[in-house]
């Protein structure tokens, strides 16, 4: 395999539906170059965003003078958002308007390589949610949560493998959200160790009309499909609780690889030169910092703590 990475903010602007976000599959891992891997390299969001795995507010005044909070989101992106209002960024966005002293409304909108185009930069939306704390495009608030990719296997098979470095996964078949042809960033690491081989992807955005995509390949772990998975740290602490057997979930490590790292701040971005949104919103995630700690536990995401 040879490897080019986008960014998550290139990922999230380009306007062609096979705009890509990870690394480029199907060529031979010798001929990766660590120069364009480090010019290159960031998160796709994942939730991934990844991801991603975004949902967009906007703030406005109607007509009597009333606050209302707009809010994109994705229909059918858990645990992130849904139409039923059942994902953590849905929650937060409560959380988000009730500190704004504001009305919640949602226009529902697929993510997809052209979100912020369609959504924030068309003015649909004020304030996008879940993106990269490092988005320079964008006005990004305090980071809310970090989080990492992370290792996942059936409790069963007692692997324990807690690093991309261990010889286990030579004997392992070993499954990757993809989209297109390219897969998440620490699929590098094992394209660089020869087990471009041993790759399953599984399409992070699934069919038309698909629900819950993503959980397609937790569920591959679970029946056997393959070992172990790599993923995005809050989809896999969400759809892992969800059934039997019982998995284990480990953070990657190394927690970077030639500059691209695994670990990621995620924060609410608004347009540039919108710093009075962005203070407010601020204000908010300072304040109900513990209630929103509380609610990314309850959904499992996986935390990192910042280093002293």
């Amino acid at each position: 395999m040879s490897f080019h990475f986008l960014s998550s903010a290139e990922w999230k602007s380009r306007d062609s539906a096979s705009a890509r976000f990870g690394l480029q599959a199907k060529r031979a891992a010798e001929s990766i170059d660590a120069g364009q891997l480090l010019h290159r390299a960031a998160l796709v969001i994942s939730k991934c965003a990844a991801l991603g795995v975004i949902a967009a507010v906007a703030c406005c005044a109607d007509s009597t003078n009333a606050r209302t909070l707009r809010v994109c989101a994705d229909p059918n992106n858990l645990p992130f958002s849904n139409e039923a209002q059942q994902g953590f960024e849905n929650r937060l966005a409560e959380i988000i308007a009730a500190g704004l002293g504001a009305t919640l409304k949602y226009t529902w909108w697929a993510e997809r390589a052209s979100f912020l185009r369609n959504s924030l930069n068309s003015n649909r939306c004020d304030a996008v949610m879940g993106v990269p704390a490092t988005m320079d495009t964008l006005n990004v608030t305090a980071p809310y949560y970090r989080s990492t990719y992370v290792i996942v296997m059936r409790h069963d098979r007692r692997l324990h493998i807690q690093s991309l470095l261990d010889p286990a996964l030579d004997d392992c078949r070993i499954g990757v959200h993809v989209t297109g042809n390219d897969y998440a960033p620490p699929a590098a690491v094992l394209a660089r160790r020869g087990l471009s081989a041993n790759i399953v992807g599984f399409s992070l955005f699934g069919s038309d009309g698909e629900q819950n995509p993503p959980s397609k390949l937790i569920d591959a772990v679970r029946s056997g499909d393959v070992d172990v998975a790599i993923v995005w740290g809050p989809f896999a602490g969400y759809f892992a609780r969800r059934g039997d057997p019982a998995l284990d979930i480990y953070p990657v490590s190394p927690t970077s690889y030639l500059g691209t790292p695994f670990t990621y701040e995620i924060s609410i971005a608004v347009r540039k030169g919108d710093s009075g949104l962005r203070d407010e919103i601020n204000q908010v995630l300072q304040r109900q910092r513990e209630s929103i700690r509380s609610l990314l536990k309850e959904y499992g995401v996986p935390l990192v703590e910042e280093r002293p």
